[in-house]
């Protein structure tokens, strides 16, 4: 398989470090046959789009990189497609078993780029999308020898040591200032912004930590071994994907409130309007803070390192407390016979964490502070749900068990998709990787729940024009990583059950990010002849300031946005678009073109999974 086209990023082979300068690529022109742009899978269904208007099968013919076909064939006509706004055909390829490079695909008059068929780029992508961790981490300078010259920067926010919120929000609401300054440093940068926000970095962090112990529980080799990552910490005895993890999972503990802690907080639902409804002396002790960021919204392009912004401990919630308490007690076991003590002061958070939920279980984020995302949630019964799966787990205690049985996210028939505001599958999840957690006709009820899921995305792929697992309305704001958060549970049914069908619906969503969509674009930096280049980033700034780096590769896209968040400024910089073709390779568009921790956390799991074999 060829190099990334786009630009060069470190690549560590056999313990040394190679570094090249990154450039930004003239964009090649559209192909009339969409396919992933980095090459097909051997072992896998292997599936071409072609846009069309003929309403009969065309002939369609593979050649190898000499000019000879090596197979040929009638198109399937799909039709009209409502998520791509475009007519299709689609050409099944997955009877050819040849493989190398230079192969190309001709149909109705027209002819693919050239393609590789083969073991994918899956080996070198899972790399490149774990590194964006460290290139986003908080407090610690980015060193040229892990990342090469062009994305080395200082520390951003070295020794935060942040102090609460007070004073008025934007919705005239007066906060009092909580007693205590925290020292939070390190951690992530969630996304193009520099806020550190609990609720994106749990999910994050039980992505990276479930892939590795799911690879552990069923005797995979791991995919980031001692030595393999370019980190600071490769070489300490350690799995370097734990040691990245450990670097999120130590900032999330900095979060949690001092014991004896009291605050007015608004407790429960409230009215809609931006005007609050205070509950005073509340004991938020155990808690954790919702985020850390900057009090005003910062401008492009800005390193993190010159954010002269006041950062501030925003308020306790619900929703991160039972983050703390879910991830802490994942970490708690993973870490039991790695690092011990680590592993007590993770459950003796964990516990403190979910104690703390218990007592105060309706303090919902609010989106009423300047300079950083709200993540708000009205709903935290899916994080109650999840922490108290995590805690059984790693506890075995008899009220954790009555809390899951009990939830009513227990008793449903399919899972939710997961995302950083519903979290109930994450619990489910890793039930699964436990089994004996529970009695063998609840964990049954799990495992069925996982199957009947992934039947029903199946059954939405077979309904798309490019085979992929979700319906058209659903391509909302970070459309890519509900594909790859789909593309998990699928690949945990395959798992399951050993069908293949479950791995090709995920080979069709990484296909799809890499180039098999209506708009021919490789949503991953650095990966195809048409690779996303300007990502919304304060740092991966290029085409605003010449002397800032472009994103190194293996940064996904938040990807094409139909829905209505998609914002006025996306819209007249789009036009008019179907679903799957609302997005624009814009620094500006947020809506569509963002990057976060929590989207490429799933690119590093699936990447991974398909890189098994």
């Amino acid at each position: 398989m060829s190099e990334p086209t786009s630009m060069r990023l470190p690549l560590l082979f056999a313990g040394f470090l190679c570094i090249a300068t990154p450039v930004m690529a003239k964009e090649a022109a559209v192909s009339p046959i969409r396919v992933n742009q980095m090459g097909l899978l051997a072992n896998a269904a292997k599936l071409a789009i072609l846009p069309a208007s003929a309403t009969q099968p065309l002939d369609w013919s593979l050649r190898d990189a000499g000019g000879q076909v090596v197979a040929s064939g009638k198109t399937i006509v799909t039709g009209d497609d409502a998520a791509s706004g475009q007519h299709l055909h689609r050409i099944d390829l997955s009877a050819v078993t040849m493989t190398g490079e230079g192969f190309t695909l001709a149909a109705g008059g027209a002819v693919s780029r050239a393609f590789a068929i083969g073991t994918g780029p899956y080996g070198r992508l899972k790399r490149d999308a774990l590194a964006y961790f460290y290139h986003n981490r908080a407090g610690i300078p980015i060193e040229a020898r892990f990342v090469g010259a062009a994305w080395a920067r200082p520390a951003g926010h070295e020794k935060e040591i942040a102090p609460c919120y007070g004073g008025k929000d934007e919705g005239g609401n007066d906060w009092t200032a909580c007693g205590h300054s925290l020292n939070v440093t390190g951690g992530w940068y969630d996304a193009g912004d520099h806020g550190k926000y609990v609720v994106n970095g749990g999910i994050a962090l039980w992505t990276l930590l479930n892939l590795a112990e799911r690879q552990t529980l069923k005797g995979k080799a791991p995919a980031f071994p001692d030595g393999t990552a370019a980190i600071p910490e490769a070489g300490n005895g350690v799995n370097d994907l734990l040691d990245e993890a450990r670097w999120q999972m130590e900032f999330m503990l900095t979060m949690q409130v001092p014991d004896g802690s009291r605050m007015p907080l608004p407790l429960g639902p409230q009215d809609g309007s931006k005007r609050l409804n205070f509950t005073q002396d509340v004991d938020i002790s155990g808690m954790a803070h919702h985020k850390v960021a900057d009090e005003r919204w910062t401008g492009l392009p800005l390193p993190p390192h010159m954010d002269k912004e006041r950062r501030f401990l925003y308020p306790p919630s619900t929703a991160a407390t039972l983050n703390l308490a879910a991830t802490a007690a994942q970490a708690a076991r993973i870490w039991k016979t790695i690092d011990p003590a680590f592993a007590e002061r993770c459950l003796v958070a964990a516990v403190r964490a979910w104690k703390a939920a218990v007592r105060v279980p309706d303090a919902l984020a609010t989106s009423n502070f300047d300079g950083s995302g709200g993540y708000g949630d009205k709903d935290v019964a899916d994080e109650f749900f999840w922490a108290h799966a995590e805690l059984l787990i790693t506890t075995r205690h008899a009220v954790f068990t009555q809390a899951v049985t009990g939830s009513s996210f227990f008793g449903r028939d399919t899972l939710a998709e997961p995302s950083w505001a519903q979290t109930s599958s994450l619990g489910a999840l890793s039930l699964a990787l436990h089994p004996d957690a529970l009695a063998e006709a609840d964990s049954a009820r799990i495992r069925a729940a996982i199957l009947r899921t992934a039947d029903l995305y199946a059954g939405e792929a077979a309904d798309s024009g490019y085979a992929q697992p979700m319906g058209p309305k659903a391509y909302g704001w970070g459309s890519n990583s509900g594909l790859m958060n789909r593309a998990l549970i699928l690949a945990y049914a395959h798992d399951l059950s050993g069908q293949g069908a479950y791995r090709d619906r995920v080979v069709d969503v990484a296909d799809y990010l890499l180039g098999r969509n209506p708009l021919d674009i490789s949503y991953v930096s650095g990966y195809g002849a048409r690779a996303m280049q300007r990502p919304h980033h304060r740092f991966w700034a290029h085409v605003l300031d010449p002397k800032l780096p472009p994103p190194p590769p293996g940064v996904v896209s938040g990807g094409p946005n139909g829905g209505d968040s998609l914002g006025d400024e996306a819209r007249k910089r789009i036009g008019p678009c179907a679903p799957q073709t609302c997005w624009k390779d814009d620094i500006d568009l947020f809506t569509v073109n963002e990057v976060t921790i929590n989207w490429n956390a799933p690119l590093v799991w699936l990447t991974a999974w398909l890189d098994e074999g």
